[in-house]
């Protein structure tokens, strides 16, 4: 259906809005049209997504979600929302008792990694509201995926446990892991069961058969349980019984299972997965019993030194984004000939391909491109593609924004080596006098694509995604504008020259970053008070609406208690860049010029505590955010072209 109507009708559909004018009268097909896969999945989705996009989800929003992957030709996703009731229900069952349970869980907001081991508690507990709510969901989620002839595949378990296990058995082999990331043992080192331990299956068996009781099942199961985690033991022997026991627990409730594993973790630490470590995690289970998804592998596949994972079947993945983040980004050489190459490597077990963003709604083309190669033969001319989506996305062909189109796709969008989508740009990073400024492409590439779109508004600015596309390539243009202030500021700041430090600085917090924040605020998609509103519509009381609240300010700013993984999760959104990263800056600028005119030096750790206060500010400042949008995109636009463009 989406090819008749993108090929035939001229449409488009994408996260940022559809584009469906049909034509009158429709367009009759001279023969039927047939497409085939070169292979059998495309698979979508990364276990962080449910935690960086879809956490608030209505169903309303899962069911558009549900209809474009459909369009898109994807056949096998997860469907994990709602298991934390079902754990909930086990571990009643086991004996424990509501607080050890509450202790365990995270907030809604961070419950990927909880799912993974790697965290407990923090920003928890789950009111029982929240577990009726996505059990509800889940129920339409895996009919609808179903319906329209998708694979679901559901959470299995992976090993870890409540603290409270070891007071109804006391007799259990339960190891810490270690802590994770830049958590302590306050909200880290969660326990991991021994593979031998008889409770091993008796947990993971007792789960599953509620699971498969409550949903049904397409027999594929998820589980990770070494996800940035360094397993006890480097011993091979003891590598192969962990895969093999929870493999063993998922057939203990299903003799048909086949299990879906990210393949995050080998590349992650190579240091620890060298090949007979990785041969033995994957050998514990039968060949073809397991599908690895090679996770990040437009960059750094694993299939290549694994032998084609040793036999396993995998899916070529491209992970593009990670924690949400905005800016342009993609690596469109990459993707267009690493599936192709993958497919032709000796004794290849690739078995699809895969689109596994950590956050979605950004860089709509690259993920339709990725879609489209799930289906082809060969790589495409990317030139004449890009030309081609530009008039089916603005449902009218222009010369100036096929132009910026081509510009962006050679630049901004065709990162080459080892690309790692982290937005690191001053903008949205905690100041310093030694932030990260390099770019892997021309800054004027993008710049000039910005005039393109500015010049094409006359004809294009009736089209949503059109006007959507103008926010963020003028977003981008704001970007490194603020990279170049940032030097500036800087190098006042070296060479004492307080006038020059003013300007630039004055320049940054008073105009640019107030005008970057009027621009995102004309649009719904990047306005703050949007995700914050989701939040809180979830939430069945006064008390809960503020939890929820909370978790989607945390994740986005200092995700976790003292910055423990600061601004990872950044977004440029209407509301943020003033009242966040733009009172940051102001109070760098100040203290920048306080240090020039006392002669005292500029201390960075005393800054980091200072500024600390007016993050965490930003989280508890209880300020409304409009959750529609203010002004004119046009005009706002063109008046910071008018005023910055180079």
């Amino acid at each position: 259906l989406y090819r008749y109507l993108r090929d035939f009708c001229g449409c488009h559909l994408s996260w940022s809005g559809a584009q469906l004018r049909l034509p009158e009268p429709l367009p009759r097909l001279r023969a039927e049209i047939r497409a085939a896969a070169p292979g059998r999945y495309r698979y979508y989705q990364n276990v962080c997504t449910q935690s960086y996009s879809f956490v608030w989800w209505d169903w309303a929003r899962w069911e558009r979600e549900i209809d474009w992957m459909a369009l898109s030709g994807i056949n096998l996703a997860p469907a994990f929302a709602g298991q934390e009731a079902v754990w909930q229900r086990v571990y009643r069952n086991l004996g424990l008792n509501q607080s050890e349970i509450d202790k365990y869980f995270t907030g809604p907001a961070f419950l990927a990694w909880n799912r993974m081991g790697n965290l407990r508690r923090w920003a928890g507990p789950l009111p029982p509201a929240w577990h009726l709510k996505q059990l509800y969901l889940q129920y339409r989620i895996v009919e609808r995926m179903r319906s329209l002839g998708m694979t679901t595949v559901l959470p299995a378990f992976a090993g870890h446990v409540p603290q409270g296990i070891l007071r109804v058995f006391p007799r259990v082999n339960a190891t810490r892991l270690g802590h994770w990331s830049h958590f302590d043992c306050t909200y880290s080192c969660i326990y991991l069961l021994d593979p031998e331990d008889p409770m091993f299956q008796v947990i993971g068996t007792l789960f599953l058969k509620e699971l498969i009781k409550e949903f049904g099942t397409d027999h594929v199961y998820s589980a990770d349980t070494f996800n940035e985690m360094t397993p006890l033991s480097s011993d091979p022997a003891y590598l192969s019984r962990v895969s093999n026991a929870i493999f063993r627990s998922m057939t203990g409730a299903d003799p048909k299972a086949l299990w879906l594993m990210q393949g995050w973790l080998f590349q992650h630490q190579p240091d620890f997965w060298q090949p007979a470590q990785v041969r033995a995690l994957l050998h514990g289970v039968p060949l073809g019993r397991m599908i690895v998804l090679d996770l990040f592998a437009e960059s750094k596949p694993v299939y290549q030194w694994t032998e084609s994972f040793y036999g396993q079947p995998f899916i070529w993945c491209m992970l593009h984004n990670f924690g949400g983040n905005h800016g342009l980004f993609g690596t469109v050489e990459a993707i267009n000939h690493g599936p192709f190459a993958a497919r032709r490597f000796p004794n290849s077990t690739m078995v699809g391909t895969g689109l596994v963003p950590e956050g979605i709604e950004q860089n709509d083309m690259v993920y339709e491109l990725m879609n489209e190669l799930g289906w082809r033969q060969e790589p495409l001319d990317l030139s004449s593609w890009v030309t081609r989506y530009a008039e089916r996305r603005y449902g009218a062909p222009n010369a100036a924004a096929a132009s910026a189109w081509r510009l962006l796709l050679r630049s901004v969008y065709n990162c080459t080596g080892v690309c790692v989508n982290h937005n690191r740009s001053p903008l949205v990073r905690r100041p310093s006098l030694h932030m990260d400024t390099e770019l892997w492409y021309n800054a004027s590439d993008v710049y000039e694509a910005w005039r393109l779109l500015l010049s094409a508004g006359a004809e294009l600015g009736s089209s949503p995604a059109f006007l959507y596309d103008l926010v963020d390539v003028t977003r981008q243009a704001a970007q490194q504008l603020v990279s170049d202030y940032y030097l500036s500021i800087r190098q006042a700041f070296q060479s004492h020259a307080l006038p020059e430090l003013l300007t630039a600085g004055g320049v940054l917090v008073y105009d640019l970053l107030p005008e970057l924040d009027s621009l995102l605020s004309s649009h719904s998609l990047f306005l703050l008070g949007r995700w914050l509103e989701s939040a809180r519509a979830v939430a069945t009381s006064d008390r809960e609406a503020e939890q929820y609240e909370l978790n989607a300010r945390n994740q986005v700013t200092l995700w976790g208690p003292s910055g423990n993984i600061l601004d990872y999760a950044n977004k440029q959104l209407g509301g943020l860049v003033l009242d966040y990263y733009g009172v940051r800056w102001s109070l760098f600028v100040s203290v920048l010029v306080e240090s020039l005119n006392s002669g005292r030096p500029f201390h960075q750790d005393q800054f980091n505590q200072a500024v600390f206060q007016v993050e965490r500010g930003f989280i508890y400042n209880k300020k409304h955010y409009p959750a529609v949008p203010a002004g004119d995109t046009m005009e706002i636009s063109r008046k910071l072209f008018l005023k910055y463009y180079p």
